[in-house]
């Protein structure tokens, strides 16, 4: 009888799991828990798949496609091709057709949630209380109680405060842009600025990239971030460090920019790629009593729970590794742990990770200094060579591949290339690295000729 008056006071609520964003990680999250037997909804005041499928990696990856062209067309004269005449770009039939395969995906992920069973609620989700949250849309407004919720509302970009920033855009606004600019400064160093620098300039655009350090890409590995400017120079892309933007002006003819040394610069366009912020400020956290960072970041222990006991969060608004897999594993994880009977934590232990720059970055374990500043003294594997397609195109681009390997144990620390296909061939060596692999390894398999990855299992020499 106890047990029976203990059920009977166990309140009831209208779902077991309610997701707030349906982005990557809200997604799969959803999908699981709905798999494992679980009532599901998930909220989503966007478009569905969150901001890798709709302004993030997907139509970024598709304009790096088409930026390439330029190149190719360029190249394939040496190869014996001829072109009639000097191809024009129409940045509008581009701009429609990736809309339209961003289109087709949101499609694709209604129907991923649909089939799996969990419900769908269109709407800004907000908390009203640690069990409540409410749902508005046009329509008007609803609530809800959950059992266990998820917040996997993702982040969104921030521009500096500065005079004129309201004439800037960000990355989002990029993706939708009516007519290709003629002239574009990028304010930022990380590698949404470094990818958009290569997009523009390979649709024709004159690209000035500022950034207020020393060297982008913090955070790289030394060897990848110095490679990769020499690569941007020799496209004449300008790259300037130790430089900021204090204000910008419209004038006539575009938008002038002011920098730190006083110095002005005009342009069509002006894009800051200066950071993202956790996507909380507006979803009543205060009234789940859930606690936030000084960033705004949702503080979460290894098994991802906030400290309310039933609320979690995933993926970029705990910012932790704010890549799109990591929110997808962590969402998997979370869902097998709560409604599977498989408790686990996400392995963040050497990601993968890619820029897609011209040419490529790829790179997973730790950087130079990371490991020097574990291991100490560690062994250098470093090639860097002219790729095969550019012994007839007369290019001077280079490829740089380097290994780290711990001179006691022979176990590869880490692995980094700057090169073409460089995130897919370091999709292959995060799987080797996560099978502990060696040296030896490495040396002992028999490469694939002729490619560049083979230089990988060639290396001798520690420099």
């Amino acid at each position: 009888s106890r047990k029976l008056s203990q059920r009977m006071a166990e309140p009831t609520y209208d779902y077991d799991y309610f997701v707030l964003g349906a982005g990557s990680g809200g997604v799969r999250s959803a999908r699981i828990a709905a798999g494992h037997g679980a009532k599901v909804a998930v909220a989503e005041c966007s478009a569905l798949g969150g901001t890798c499928v709709n302004v993030g990696c997907v139509p970024k990856k598709l304009m790096t496609y088409g930026a390439h062209y330029a190149h190719d067309f360029h190249d394939s004269k040496a190869y014996g091709w001829d072109i009639a005449q000097e191809p024009t770009l129409n940045w509008g039939r581009f701009i429609e057709a990736k809309n339209n395969e961003i289109l087709r995906l949101n499609g694709i992920y209604e129907r991923l949630l649909n089939n799996s069973g969990a419900t769908i609620l269109r709407g800004k989700a907000t908390f009203v209380d640690p069990h409540t949250i409410s749902v508005k849309n046009d329509e008007g407004e609803k609530t809800y109680t959950a059992k266990t919720i998820l917040i996997a509302v993702g982040g969104w970009p921030f521009l500096p405060e500065i005079p004129g920033k309201e004439l800037g855009i960000s990355s989002n606004e990029a993706f939708f842009l009516p007519e290709r600019p003629n002239r574009v400064i990028i304010c930022g160093g990380g590698y949404i600025a470094v990818e958009f620098a290569n997009i523009f300039s390979g649709y024709g655009a004159k690209v000035t990239q500022v950034y207020r350090g020393e060297l982008w890409l913090r955070g790289f590995d030394q060897d990848l971030r110095t490679h990769l400017k020499a690569e941007y120079d020799r496209q004449e892309i300008d790259v300037r460090f130790n430089t900021n933007i204090t204000k910008l002006e419209k004038t006539p003819t575009g938008i002038l920019a002011t920098y730190t040394d006083g110095s002005t610069q005009e342009a069509d366009v002006v894009m800051f790629a200066t950071g993202r912020k956790p996507r909380t400020e507006d979803l009543g956290l205060d009234k789940a009593g859930v606690m936030m960072d000084e960033k705004g970041a949702v503080m979460v222990d290894p098994s991802l729970r906030t400290n309310v006991e039933h609320i979690y969060a995933c993926g970029d608004v705990v910012d932790k590794i704010c890549l799109t897999p990591v929110a997808i594993a962590e969402g998997h994880c979370l869902a097998d742990t709560l409604f599977g009977g498989k408790p686990r934590k996400t392995d963040y232990s050497d990601v993968p990770t890619a820029v897609f720059s011209n040419p490529n970055i790829g790179t997973v374990g730790l950087t130079e200094e990371e490991a020097r500043k574990q291991h100490g003294d560690v062994d250098i594997y470093r090639s860097s060579f002219r790729g095969m397609k550019h012994t007839l195109t007369g290019k001077q681009e280079k490829t740089l591949m380097k290994l780290i390997v711990h001179p006691e144990t022979d176990k590869v620390l880490g692995i980094h290339m700057c090169g073409d296909a460089a995130g897919e061939v370091i999709q292959l060596a995060g799987i080797a690295m996560k099978a502990g692999c060696t040296k030896a390894h490495f040396d002992g398999t028999i490469g694939v000729h002729p490619t560049a990855a083979e230089e990988f299992c060639t290396m001798r020499s520690k420099v």
